[in-house]
């Protein structure tokens, strides 16, 4: 069987799109490496990409990545609504088919140390790949943006997996990591008011008392003058899609405000959306078998 590994890099660029698709182009360009997704916002001023291949492609598209971005992101002059602390800011592994999640770790490790050496970049390995509990979490490692990072990287809890204990002029720390299939999933809120976001990230997120396989933070959209509350859904099998959506939508009830509409940034698994339409639908002894498609491909 191939290998099959899904890369999610995200990149703090999200709105000139000439340097969006000079870096994406970089990518594009090295062998063996399937562009499978590009989703880029203005307001949370940053792009996400969603790559597939071996080990040896996904390797090779990411140093092209590295090299175009801090080339041409420099994170002193960059704003935007969702935290950063990269040019680059995390880079995970996902596996696919006939991957490991050691296989994973292993190729975050392996790219870690490359980035460090050849860029002089400040690397932290998370999830799957940490190296303490305390990088484990994402949230943990990015916890003080970029801004806040001089000072943080000092403390001997935070010096970097590889590369220098200082932080990048203009790129910044990045996170390389190996985890499951993250949904990225955003709910717009019939709003302006960013506290109402808040609070309803604050009800669903685990951090705060909420669902187990859930961040969530409230994210001010100020180009169609809405807020939105932007989650990761780190295991979306056992906190599914419609379960989130249905308590945002009652918190949101409380304070008077609708959902005007809901997003998924990158691809999702089949398997997320088929669980909402049988919670919705009702659809007595559900399964796959029943998509047309899901059929075919056994044939």
């Amino acid at each position: 069987m191939k290998r099959v590994i899904e890369s999610v890099p995200n990149f703090s660029e999200g709105r000139r799109q000439e340097v969006i698709e000079e870096i994406v182009g970089a990518v594009r360009a090295r062998p063996g490496v399937s562009v499978l997704d590009l989703s880029s916002d203005r307001d949370h001023n940053r792009s996400v990409l969603t790559l597939a291949g071996s080990e040896e492609a996904l390797f090779d598209a990411t140093m092209a990545l590295f090299d175009r971005a801090l080339a041409l992101i420099d994170l002193r002059s960059h704003k935007g609504e969702h935290p950063r602390m990269g040019a680059v800011d995390v880079v995970p592994f996902v596996p696919v088919r006939g991957a490991t999640m050691k296989d994973c770790v292993a190729l975050a490790r392996r790219v870690g140390q490359e980035v460090a050496s050849r860029f002089k970049l400040p690397v932290y390995l998370y999830e799957e790949a940490a190296s303490s509990e305390l990088r484990r979490n994402l949230a943990e490692i990015r916890k003080g943006e970029f801004e806040g990072f001089p000072g943080k990287i000092r403390k001997p809890e935070w010096a970097p997996d590889f590369g220098p204990a200082e932080v990048h002029p203009s790129g910044g720390v990045v996170a390389v990591g190996a985890r499951p299939f993250l949904i990225a999933y955003n709910v717009n809120l019939a709003t302006a008011e960013l506290s109402i976001a808040d609070r309803i990230a604050k009800a669903i997120r685990h951090s705060s008392g909420g669902y187990r396989y859930v961040k969530a933070m409230g994210v001010a959209l100020e180009k169609r003058g809405i807020a939105q509350v932007s989650i990761n859904m780190t295991d979306f099998r056992r906190t599914p899609l419609h379960r989130v959506f249905e308590t945002i939508r009652s918190e949101a009830a409380r304070y008077g405000v609708e959902i005007v509409g809901s997003e998924i940034v990158g691809l999702v698994p089949q398997d997320a959306l088929l669980a909402a339409a049988e919670h919705y639908l009702r659809i007595e002894e559900f399964s796959p078998d029943l998509v047309l498609e899901n059929r075919l491909e056994e044939d």
